[in-house]
């Protein structure tokens, strides 16, 4: 019965409703900003290479706020995710996991601006931020319960998809291919993970400074060598992405065909699942950045979706197409395991490696968001056992079974998204108050600096 009551949960969250909502107030603030996001991509990514030194009070440089994000949203919705979504969808699936992608931008920037603005000091003097604060500090105080609604929500959820199910991963991962016993991969990884977490926001951001880029460029330069052994194919893919976006995919191979509302459907659902655009996570991190200006971090921010979706997610998807992977019998992970290793030499290994490293680091930028979600609810005396809880259900995740955890995970994350996107509709008016001013102040510097001073 519990089953029972957590799919039904899932079947709304994930559902049709939920992801019109998603989706709807990524194009209210995609509109509201005049294509802002879109139209400062090359903007965005000189604040990101000038953000590795912080302008202001915060906790951690802005460059490394974005690796902290990006450590929770590279990982198994890259590799199985995009799987899931093609294989069910079709190819077709992609095209919708773009457009996804590009209203999202606005979302993910929205909710940086936001918890920026709006963020707070806590008890042991740090910036702390996220939807939870600027529901309480941007609605009021009458609002506040709809913030503890997320907060509780995102303290348990990363137990599940962040903590135990990647845990569970890798150890299955390790076992298979390296011949690792489960328990001697989980305790390893409880223990790196609690050494990091003893340093708190500041090692897990140095951390994921340092890692993020490596396994990015390891899993980018992977599909770059499988995608330059079929460069031939790469037009004929895209233009199959297009054509089955508007007309649907007939069954071919072991593929059973799909009606072009499913392939929206999975594309923009597992599109919001590995981006995590409208989810709230991303702003938490993103409020500890040492920076004095909203607008700035939100333009940073706003790269974690364009960088996961639009860059990792596609290369992906264009490796399942030309390899024809796509149509065959495996379904998930292995249908990418399956393209890896019959493209590229040893692709099954780097493949393993890949998620590994995306599992670890999803690890320690969950624990951080879960951490400040606990806190919001029952203060700093919460900090010290909700790390010590984080890193023993590590290794507990190792030796049990998950599929009961999946589905309420998936539900968790999914009830994160209500009281956020409320929060981002009726604030949205703010965030694009304080764009219009930044970039109105910008101009007029810029101006001012190009005319010629008078000589005197």
């Amino acid at each position: 019965m519990f089953e029972q009551i957590v799919d039904s949960v899932n079947g709304f969250v994930w559902g049709p409703v939920m992801l019109t909502l998603l989706l709807g107030t990524g194009i209210y603030l995609t509109i509201g900003l005049k294509g802002m996001t879109i139209r400062r991509i090359p903007y965005a990514f000189r604040q990101l290479l000038n953000g590795r030194k912080g302008s202001g009070e915060g906790e951690i440089t802005p460059f490394n706020a974005l690796m902290t994000s990006l450590s929770s949203t590279i990982g198994m919705g890259n590799i199985a995710g995009v799987a899931t979504a093609i294989g069910l969808g079709g190819p077709g699936a992609l095209f919708w996991m773009w457009c996804a992608a590009v209203v999202g931008m606005a979302t993910k920037y929205a909710e940086a601006v936001l918890a920026v603005n709006y963020r707070e000091v806590d008890e042991l003097g740090r910036k702390v931020g996220g939807p939870m604060y600027y529901i309480k500090n941007g609605l009021g105080e009458k609002w506040k319960w709809l913030g503890i609604a997320f907060a509780l929500f995102g303290s348990l959820a990363g137990f599940g998809l962040a903590n135990t199910v990647q845990s569970n991963a890798v150890s299955q991962v390790l076992e298979t291919n390296f011949s690792v016993p489960t328990a001697v991969s989980g305790g390893v990884m409880a223990v790196l993970v609690g050494v990091v977490l003893l340093g708190g926001i500041k090692r897990i951001a140095t951390v994921a400074g340092k890692l993020v880029p490596f396994m990015a460029l390891l899993y980018i330069s992977a599909t770059l060598l499988i995608l330059l052994t079929h460069v031939a194919e790469i037009p004929a893919a895209v233009a199959l992405v297009v054509d089955c976006a508007f007309n649907g995919a007939a069954a071919a191979g072991g593929f059973a065909g799909a009606t072009i509302m499913l392939a929206l459907r999975m594309g923009i659902a597992r599109g919001i699942f590995s981006n995590e655009a409208g989810l709230g996570s991303a702003p938490i991190a993103h409020a500890a950045a040492e920076t004095n200006s909203p607008v700035r971090q939100g333009t940073i921010a706003m790269l974690g979706t364009f960088i996961d979706t639009l860059v990792i997610c596609t290369m992906t998807g264009l490796v399942l197409i030309v390899t024809g992977v796509w149509n065959g019998e495996p379904q998930g992970a292995a249908m990418t395991l399956a393209a890896f290793s019959g493209a590229l030499p040893f692709g099954d290994i780097i493949l393993s490696i890949c998620v590994v490293l995306f599992a670890f680091t999803t690890m320690l930028g969950w624990s951080y968001y879960g951490e400040r979600c606990a806190e919001f609810l029952l203060g700093p005396r919460v900090i010290t056992p909700f790390r010590v809880l984080w890193v023993i259900c590590i290794f507990v995740g190792t030796q049990m079974s998950l599929e009961l955890v999946w589905k309420m995970t998936d539900a968790l994350n999914g009830l994160m998204a209500i009281p956020n996107l409320i929060a981002l509709v009726l604030l949205a008016p703010v965030v694009f108050k304080l764009t219009q001013e930044y970039f109105a102040e910008e101009e007029k510097e810029r101006t001012e600096a190009a005319v010629p001073k008078e000589i005197n």
